[in-house]
């Protein structure tokens, strides 16, 4: 037969047919090619047969005394559903045929059997079998991956956002993270991603901060050749390439009104066109973004659209700072000294007491971001086996005391202001760790002639 070079090896084939003098001919047809080849005359051997399985094809007759091809062909793909069963009779009728392909089978011949179609289609077959498997192969490493890629951390704090995580993982709601720089805004959005249906298609994050505006058009939606000066090529744009998958808008707040008019369009259609082109494009992408900025503010001064606002901000996630977290300090140390050490093949084993003392005492204004970079520059200077004080960059920073002997009002103050200063003066958030509404902050604020720095 004319395609055997085209089969993977050690392919299995099974064949069930009442007649003797076919299963004798595709015995040896097969067999001759190399193929693990066996057979049945009726349905009662072929479930026999199907345990000395797994079988990559089975030749199956429509016609067959008891029970029928088609039949055994749904008890067949009940106990093996990985395996391709291609139909053969000397009765084809359209009917048959489609019934045989809604109930699962790979294709539909007819008796005589021409020897080369039929060889050319059990490769095809297999080979179909074998990238099926192959696929559920990598997608069980990939989601295997996705767990290995954990958020360290174990505070109070860091068990919400993980559970807020697992609930908004599985729907295709847009979700906003908050959080100071640093915190970790985009392994946030990656474990998202990581746990959704859309795990197999790409996640694409664009920082809308680091693009100049004037480029900004043409990264999230693509152009044509020609379309401005230097566009030498067509190009794909970011909400073209997530099809399928999602987007990650980072510092979305820096995006300029005319870009918000832009992405409150392609969020409600899902539809665009490149820069400098007329097709109107289609992309199934879902979006997450992040931003460190009081996007409240921006909507009462009229720099950030209202209607953009609440498309965005469907689901949110606030990451605490560091500073009000400092439980995880020990842990999220401990992972960036591993990973540097067998980045950098160093014999540092751990961290002494007094140095981790002072990192956990540290305010760390920049952030798990801040904290990597202390433990890669710590791993530098280390002399084995235990990072020191002197290795690390930084003296502590002792806190301004609170000031004391004076009155309620002074002592409320300072507390609004060591709040707002704490995080960055996000209104939302210094309201919620002060346990009052916005409206009360804003008052405070006023009253006490707090300014923002």
């Amino acid at each position: 037969m004319s395609a055997a070079a085209e089969k993977p090896p050690q392919a299995s084939i099974l064949i069930v047919d009442d007649e003797a003098v076919v299963r004798d001919s595709l015995t040896k047809w097969f067999r001759q090619d190399g193929y693990r080849v066996e057979s049945a005359a009726d349905a009662v051997q072929a479930l026999k047969r199907m345990n000395e399985g797994p079988w990559d094809v089975i030749l199956l007759d429509i016609k067959m005394p008891g029970m029928s091809g088609l039949e055994l062909l749904k008890q067949l793909r009940e106990i093996d559903r990985r395996t391709a069963v291609v139909m053969i009779t000397a009765f084809a009728t359209v009917e048959s045929a489609v019934q045989a392909l809604k109930d699962g089978a790979f294709d539909y011949v007819t008796k005589p059997v021409d020897p080369d179609h039929l060889s050319h289609l059990v490769a095809n077959a297999i080979r179909q079998r074998k990238l099926s498997e192959e696929n559920v192969s990598l997608r069980e490493q990939i989601s295997e991956l996705a767990k290995s890629d954990e958020i360290v951390g174990d505070s109070p704090q860091m068990k919400k956002v993980i559970e807020m995580i697992r609930t908004v993982a599985g729907t295709d709601t847009t979700v906003m993270i908050r959080g100071e720089s640093g915190t970790g805004k985009e392994l946030i959005a990656r474990a998202i991603h990581a746990n959704s249906a859309r795990r197999y298609f790409p996640i694409i994050p664009v920082s809308c901060g680091a693009v100049p505006e004037t480029l900004l058009e043409s990264e999230l939606f693509g152009h044509e050749r020609g379309a401005f000066t230097g566009a030498q090529y067509r190009r794909k744009g970011k909400f073209e390439m997530a099809d399928g998958g999602t987007i990650f808008l980072d510092e979305i707040g820096t995006v300029s009104p005319k870009m918000q008019v832009e992405l409150l369009r392609v969020i409600e259609t899902k539809q665009f066109m490149r820069v400098g082109g007329s097709e109107v494009i289609t992309s199934d992408f879902r979006i997450i973004c992040a931003t460190n900025s009081d996007l409240e503010a921006g909507v009462r001064a009229g720099t950030f659209r209202e209607d953009l606002y609440y498309r965005l901000n469907v689901f949110t996630i606030f990451i605490p700072p560091i500073r009000e977290r400092r439980t995880d300090i020990p842990p999220l140390a401990g992972h960036f000294l591993r990973k540097y050490a067998v980045a950098m093949n160093r014999p540092v084993s751990g961290i002494s007491s007094e140095a981790m003392d002072l990192l956990v005492r540290y305010d760390w204004p920049g952030n798990v971001r801040e904290i990597e970079n202390v433990i890669e520059r710590a791993m530098v200077l280390a002399k084995p086996p235990l990072v020191q004080p002197d290795d690390l960059p930084f003296q502590l920073v002792e806190k301004q005391p609170m000031p004391s002997g004076g009155s309620l009002a002074a002592v409320e103050r300072a507390h609004v202001a060591n709040i707002l200063q704490q995080t960055g003066w996000n209104i939302t958030r210094a309201a919620e760790i002060l346990e009052i509404d916005r409206v009360t902050l804003y008052n405070k604020i006023a009253k006490y002639g707090l300014k923002k720095p």
